[in-house]
């Protein structure tokens, strides 16, 4: 059925919706929040882990950062792509208006509510912070099973990990005094999001622009090789989660990480290496089995746990999401699909920054991971000052007509 013999007051609301262009779509709001975001919270976290400043808040500096990194940052692009994604799944019209300001209100108070949690409480601190991803949760949910798009029902169980995460962080903190397993938990499922979808855009773009301008050799579609490297990819991240110093799980990161290897190797890279939009992709998800390979040799031999971790989070989420941030606000924006001096330029400082952020774990140099926490904040400030003016306005007639 079309969208126009659609009678529901909801969808409706949608279809005439005429308010400002940043809250017409989910990609807009979340996109620019996340990069700033990113760039801020890694600049006042800079002079807080080096000591110059000090840090008052109901969490110690290391649980903020990482907290922050993935229930801020990433949480704010994960909501930007499930819901920019989630109409073209189902069909239906996206999720625009005061419903999603209000979900971006969520989010923004979260991120206050952490920063002066020392005077809300711990259970006020908890709510407030939560009550996002359990909302993102819930309106994802209605709109995959009211388009009866049950095929990415599982994208929902992410979602819900990732809720579970959060909740229990808050917990572990409270508790504890400090977050261990939880953080582990949160990491884990947004790789495991990475992977998952990673699988499915990663060759799919690939495939796309091969078959226009280098035929040949194509990706591999998914099989029961990415089946079994998912399932592979799943059991080490729990053993890490649960001992990250057991060697046995060690030896399924290893395993895992070789075949993530193997798995890109099949969506062949090389051959795209002539669009920065589509090759970026490849080297985002190269930082995926980077990352195991690194913990999984961190028990067995002379690897600080912080490589790998590192190698996840500041290479295969930081660049993964800003591949799919840049692709996405260019296209859902009516621009074409090429990557400009700047959208290169925060592809390189990203890249170069996450390989110095890597460098600095394994070496301990202080200049490198300030090069790289520098790197960082300019991918992220390139980003919002080059895409922001087009996340804020509206589409040109013509690209309006033609979606």
């Amino acid at each position: 059925m079309s969208n126009a013999a659609i009678s529901n007051p909801s969808l409706d609301r949608r279809r005439r919706y005429a308010g400002p262009a940043l809250f017409s779509y989910g990609f807009r709001v979340f996109f620019l929040c996340a990069a700033l975001w990113a760039a801020f919270g890694v600049l006042i976290w800079l002079p807080i882990y080096l000591g110059y400043v000090p840090f008052v808040t109901a969490f110690g500096p290391h649980d903020w950062h990482v907290h922050e990194m993935i229930f801020g940052y990433a949480a704010a692009a994960i909501a930007g792509f499930l819901l920019t994604a989630i109409p073209n799944w189902t069909g239906r019209l996206p999720v625009n208006g005061w419903p999603l300001a209000g979900l971006a209100a969520l989010w923004l108070a979260g991120r206050i509510a952490i920063l002066v949690s020392a005077n809300l409480g711990p259970l006020l601190t908890a709510a407030i912070d939560v009550s996002f991803l359990a909302t993102l949760a819930f309106v994802c949910a209605r709109e995959i099973i009211a388009g009866k798009n049950w095929r990415n029902l599982r994208v929902l169980g992410v979602i819900a990990a990732l809720t579970v995460a959060n909740v229990f962080f808050h917990a572990e903190v409270h508790v504890i005094g400090a977050a261990d397993y939880s953080l582990r938990l949160a990491l884990s499922t947004v790789i495991v999001l990475i992977s998952l979808i990673g699988g499915r855009i990663v060759p799919s773009f690939t495939n796309n622009w091969l078959a226009r301008n280098n035929p040949g050799r194509m990706p591999v579609p998914f099989s029961r090789y990415d089946g079994l490297t998912l399932a592979v990819s799943i059991l080490a991240l729990a053993g890490w989660i649960v001992a990250p110093t057991g060697e046995w799980a060690g030896a399924a990161l290893l395993a895992a990480g070789a075949m993530q290897a193997f798995r890109l190797w099949r969506w062949v890279g090389y051959r795209a290496a002539g669009d920065p939009l589509v090759l970026v992709l490849h080297v985002a998800y190269a930082f995926v089995p980077l990352g195991f390979l690194l913990s999984g040799l961190s028990p067995v031999a002379d690897v600080p746990g912080s490589a790998g971790i590192h190698a996840w989070g500041a290479g295969a989420v930081g660049l993964m999401t800003l591949a799919v941030m840049t692709r996405a606000s260019l296209g859902h924006t009516g621009h074409a699909l090429r990557a400009g001096l700047a959208t290169q330029a925060i592809y390189a400082m990203v890249f170069i920054g996450a390989i110095l952020r890597v460098a600095a774990s394994l070496s301990g140099d202080i200049a490198a991971l300030e090069a790289a926490g520098a790197l960082w904040i300019g991918g992220f400030v390139v980003f919002a000052a080059s895409y922001g003016p087009m996340l804020v306005r509206r589409r040109p007639a013509w690209a309006e007509a033609r979606c």
